[in-house]
């Protein structure tokens, strides 16, 4: 199976190891730490990066593989996005016991996903996504929401405990790079390595350009407006993404306009109840996995 490790651009590996389940104790232990998590994904900002998460993640082609052929992408082109930043929120901001129990629905559904070339429960997948998560929030953080002479420098601390994401499905920590200047090499070399595939763009076409969306046409504008300016570089050329003079200036625009409200507007305000995020994540992803097991049942994908 093509998968990056932490050490290394993507491999090949036939035999992926199962998946590392946290004990209830482990798994409490692991999550009493997340207040730094927690402050970077209650801010609004940092949804800013979920098309260029998915991107990159696509960007992989195993990754890409399993979208396309264990999801109903052309019909629910969003559908893999929404449902990725809705665990992340369980993960986040969850009980123990809340956690637990959505990771153990997901883990399943992975189980379903398997191919030539990729496993859904492949802990070296599991880190990849991730990444691009964490990558794409630390982006943000610091080109968008800019932090301020004299505030602290929260990157180190996120990426410790946003490990947790990956490690709650499978990927235990000591397959995860052990710092942050581990991690960067590790996006470094596994970007480096990657080449976007025929079916990576056919998946990010239906969700930049999704057809049954059209009455959302004005924010999926500026979603892909985002989506390209922060994607980088050699990725967004792979995708064929257009990107020219007028593109870039609205996108800056875009984004310092967002940059200047974020620092404008108290953290009271601008950040949603920690409760009502869980809630609402917790109602999609049942939701979301009521679906899947119905669409199975009627053998669809």
């Amino acid at each position: 199976m093509t998968t990056p490790r932490a050490s290394s651009a993507p491999r090949a590996s036939s035999a992926p190891a199962p998946a590392a389940v946290l004990g209830p104790d482990l798994l409490a232990e692991r999550l009493a730490d997340r207040d730094v998590l927690r402050t970077l994904a209650a801010e609004p900002l940092v949804g800013l990066g979920a098309g260029r998460a998915l991107l990159m993640q696509l960007a992989h082609p195993a990754v890409a593989r399993g979208v396309a052929e264990h999801s109903d992408f052309a019909d629910r082109p969003l559908a893999r996005l929404f449902g990725t930043l809705d665990f992340l929120l369980v993960t986040t901001f969850g009980t123990p016991d809340q956690v637990g129990r959505i990771a153990a629905k997901v883990r399943g559904i992975h189980g379903a996903v398997r191919g030539e070339g990729y496993s859904g429960n492949d802990p070296d997948l599991q880190l990849w996504v991730n990444a691009t998560l964490i990558d794409s929030a630390l982006y943000i953080y610091e080109h968008v929401m800019r932090p301020g002479d004299g505030e602290p420098d929260l990157a180190e601390e996120y990426y410790r405990q946003a490990r947790i994401v990956a490690e709650v499905l499978g990927c235990p920590l000591d397959a995860q790079p052990p710092d942050l200047a581990a991690f960067r090499a590790y996006m470094d070399a596994t970007l480096a390595s990657l080449e976007v595939t025929d079916t990576a763009r056919e998946v990010a076409a239906a969700v930049l350009y999704p057809r049954k969306l059209r009455v959302l046409a004005p924010a999926l504008m500026v979603f892909r407006l985002v989506t390209t300016a922060l994607l980088p570089e050699p990725l967004r050329d792979q995708y064929g993404l257009p990107w020219t003079h007028s593109r870039r200036r609205a996108a800056d625009l875009v984004l310092r306009t967002a940059t200047d409200l974020h620092h404008l507007t108290p953290a009271l305000l601008r950040r949603p109840p920690r409760p009502l995020l869980v809630r609402l994540a917790r109602h999609r992803v049942d939701r979301t996995l009521a679906s899947r097991r119905d669409r199975r049942r009627r053998g669809r994908p």
